[in-house]
């Protein structure tokens, strides 16, 4: 569904809680882009559904804590106002709204929608989060309920595993909202699923910070209204195939494109570049900086200098990780792979082993050589303090005569 022209804009902007009179408000150029974004989105694929033949129980637990569902859940109408889970497409995705009550609380309205993946709902938390932070600039995004949430008032949002949640409560007199405990409760009947945040907001400059007030979205089309005055968002070609991480830091506006193929990566960078120098040429907007880091498109707006710009750049790291969604095609050459590391890690160890036993037979006869050689010098020595021959066998020849021993004597043709 694509939303086109000012009349279907507002009933859009409507739709997701933003009146008229907000929106004549005159707000700043960035905080419209923002609220645009959604539309960016909602363009690319299905972002919420209302599919009345699918059991809605399975989202809504009958209790929660010691709080109970008043009444079976009910699906999204189409057209309800100022609700999360306003329909767009009816083939998609399972969403749906359920009451609660329990305890002191006068009750809850929550609102659920189940994606097909993890991206998708923190995709549409951080979207409502940014509409929200037009209304009061102090919403970020903080990790006190699910995987990711914000307070908004008297409401929270988050995401866990495929499920993105919105809790409707009310103001306690001290001025606390009085959904806490109830949001904590639900969360944990919650399968968290990846339990993280997409890893491409992480590689954001200052990730710690920028993922407070990160934009994600999913596999978008269209980026050019997040900064209409940058032309060179138009040349982007995903086909819905890429995903996008944009925040203002404060000290300028950074977008990371992170392409699925080096391939689409590769030609982007190409009509990017190109683009940029014609900019420069004709004196238009341009980036502040740009560069290809692995397959992301990292640009800087309205940073102070092209100093800061590069400095921020250098911070974004690009880490790939492979996940096969069938049978890893290659699973023959990483076993081959495994057993030839394997069998040389044992090949160098025998060696080693064998090389070590060498020595020490070397070292151990050596020693016992040298052992048995001080012994026998020893002996050699003794002797010799007691023999006037140097430690020779004497022959006293001169004492041998016939009158003595003369058997001991040599006789003729002896």
């Amino acid at each position: 569904m694509v939303f086109q022209g000012t009349s279907k804009l507002r009933r859009f902007l409507m739709m997701t809680g933003i009146s008229q009179r907000t929106e004549s408000a005159g707000l700043r150029l960035s905080k419209i882009a923002l609220f645009l974004s959604v539309v960016i989105t909602l363009t690319t694929a299905t972002v919420f559904g209302d599919n009345p033949n699918s059991d809605l129980t399975q989202l809504f637990p009958e209790r929660v804590g010691s709080y109970r569902r008043v009444g079976p859940p009910q699906p999204p109408q189409q057209g309800e106002q100022n609700g999360v889970v306003n329909p767009v497409d009816s083939s998609s995705v399972i969403a749906g709204i359920g009451q609660y009550s329990g305890g002191i609380a006068k009750g809850f309205r929550v609102e659920i929608v189940r994606f097909h993946q993890d991206a998708d709902a923190y995709n549409a938390l951080t979207i409502y989060a940014a509409m929200a932070r037009a209304r009061n600039s102090k919403v970020e995004l903080s990790s006190d309920y699910g995987t990711a949430s914000f307070t908004d008032g008297n409401e929270v949002m988050f995401f866990k595993g495929l499920e993105f949640v919105r809790i409707i409560g009310a103001i306690r007199k001290d001025g606390s909202p009085d959904f806490q405990e109830f949001a904590h409760q639900l969360s944990d009947t919650i399968d968290k699923g990846e339990g993280e945040i997409p890893a491409l907001v992480k590689h954001l400059p200052n990730p710690e910070v920028a993922q407070k007030r990160a934009l994600f979205l999913n596999r978008f089309l269209n980026l050019q209204l997040l900064a209409p005055t940058q032309s060179v968002l138009g040349v982007l070609q995903t086909n819905g195939d890429a995903d996008a991480a944009f925040v203002d830091s404060g000290s300028g506006k950074v977008l990371i494109v992170e392409y699925h193929t080096p391939q689409l990566a590769k030609e982007n960078d190409e009509r990017l570049v190109a683009k940029i120098h014609e900019l420069w040429k004709l004196g238009q907007p341009a980036p502040t900086g740009y560069r290809r880091v692995g397959n992301y498109s990292v640009f800087i707006f309205d940073a102070a200098d092209d100093a800061a710009a590069k400095q921020m750049i250098d911070q974004v790291k690009y880490e790939q990780v492979v996940q096969w969604l069938g049978q890893n095609p290659y699973l023959f050459k990483e076993a081959e792979k495994r057993y030839v590391e394997t069998t040389l890690g044992v090949f160098v160890a025998v060696v080693k082993a064998s090389g070590y036993a060498f020595i020490g037979c070397l070292g151990l006869g050596g020693l016992i050589g040298a052992l048995l050689f001080t012994k026998r010098r020893a002996q050699q020595r003794s002797q010799e303090a007691f023999s006037d021959a140097g430690g020779m066998l004497r022959l006293n020849i001169d004492e041998l005569t016939p009158q003595t021993d003369p058997a001991r004597l040599l006789g003729p043709g002896r």
